[in-house]
């Protein structure tokens, strides 16, 4: 009898490359990750080679080889599988030393000290022998213990996931914005991929798998976004399905290529959608004055990602809390006013919008308010809208002095 995923999956798929071929499995996932297909050719995962970054070689050890990957091994354990085991194989063969290397699933000792890296197994955690396990009662690490020099916040308790991606991480992004888009990025903008990926992917599935509170107090310790750590639990075989035979990749592999999309999606989304959007708000900070001489209004040239990027250019700007609104032209005859969060994933913001504005529209906007082409307030104030530029203006003005409650 068929299992579920042998008739989803209706081809015998071993490695990522082929799965990519698999016509039901394109189709499949057409949907969800059209927008990453259209962005990038997913071509083989691995082709290229690239020269090392200075950053990364103050890791001891990192560049064993740089000739052929074939005959390395890596380790991990066998039986049910966990997104951090799978992401960390995955990440670790976008670099020319492990693209090829064959993939160990065991709890034998005698054949994981074959290996040439060893993952969430064995119970020890050694980067100079390159061991990556977490589960031992005294490993308490975290991003910000072993890379203090990133200035991170996050206090998150490794998985291997985050081990891996602690040390090959920014060579990871390199080399697949390399092979994906034919980019070379700045440092500065690898550094902020770099947070960016860790923040947006990777500490939840350190958290998830080291069963880390989300909340200890008022704000989430981290956020949990895409829920992949659940998604990939689905590859492993049901508890009324044949346990695999040992040795066998099949549904590993799926599972791999799977959290591999997810990874890229990530990765240049980062590159080219989110990072060029700094330069935009850079300027909309820089001009601030002109456009108000209270300097606590934004205009940004075109709708992008803002929040993290206005936060982080505060601090260095030592403007902290300054700006309170932020205005942009969403489309022809549609102006948008919105207020400055305390934090990016926060409704409770800076300033919001005048108090007596709050749940009304059109008509009654413009008498209440007093200003033309006023057509909505959110109900809680931390948006509203014009028909033009001058109409948003004026209401992001007016709602600088007015009084937070009517």
């Amino acid at each position: 009898m068929l299992t579920a995923w042998s008739r989803l999956f209706p081809c015998t798929i071993y490695s990522a490359p082929t799965i990519y071929r698999s016509q039901p499995y394109r189709a499949i996932h057409r949907s969800s990750k059209a927008i990453l297909l259209q962005r990038t050719t997913l071509k083989h995962f691995k082709t290229m080679t690239t020269n090392v970054p200075a950053s990364t070689k103050r890791f001891k050890d990192d560049h064993p080889s740089t000739g052929s990957s074939e005959g390395v091994k890596i380790g991990t354990h066998d039986g049910i599988f966990h997104c951090d085991e799978v992401l960390a194989c995955f990440m670790l063969q976008q670099l020319p030393r492990y693209a090829s290397a064959q993939i160990i699933r065991t709890r034998d000792m005698a054949k994981l000290d074959e290996c040439d890296i060893v993952v969430d197994v064995g119970a020890k955690f050694d980067r100079e022998h390159h061991r990556y396990d977490h589960h031992q009662g005294e490993f308490n690490e975290t991003l910000k213990s072993l890379r203090p020099e990133m200035s991170v916040k996050w206090d998150i308790r490794l998985s291997s996931a985050g081990l891996v991606y602690t040390y090959f991480g920014e060579e990871v992004i390199k080399q697949i914005l390399k092979d994906k888009l034919d980019m070379e990025p700045t440092v500065e903008c690898l550094r902020a991929i770099y947070a960016k990926v860790y923040d947006g992917l990777i500490s939840e599935i350190d958290a998830i798998d080291n069963g880390v509170p989300m909340f200890e107090g008022g704000e989430p310790r981290y956020n949990i976004s895409t829920h992949l750590s659940a998604r990939v639990g689905a590859f492993n075989s049901r508890w009324d399905e044949p346990t695999p035979a040992p040795g066998c990749l099949e549904r590993f592999e799926k599972a791999k290529a799977y959290v591999g999309l997810e990874f890229v999606d990530k990765v240049t989304y980062y590159a080219c959608s989110w990072w060029p959007a700094r330069d935009i708000v850079s300027k909309a900070l820089a001009n601030r004055l002109a456009l108000h001489e209270s300097g606590e209004i934004l205009e940004l040239e075109k709708p992008c990602p803002w929040k993290e990027h206005l936060y982080q250019l505060e601090q260095e700007q030592k403007l902290v809390g300054t700006p309170k609104y932020v205005i942009y032209c969403n489309k022809e005859h549609d102006w948008r006013v919105i207020c400055v969060p305390v934090q990016p994933s926060s409704f409770v913001c800076r300033k919001f919008l005048a108090k007596a504005w709050c749940g009304v529209r059109d008509e009654n906007l413009v008498r209440v308010s007093g200003i033309a082409g006023s057509n909505f307030c959110h109900q809680t104030g931390f948006i509203g809208g014009n028909k033009t530029r001058e109409g948003a203006l004026k209401m992001a003005i007016a709602s600088l002095t007015a009084p937070n409650e009517a």
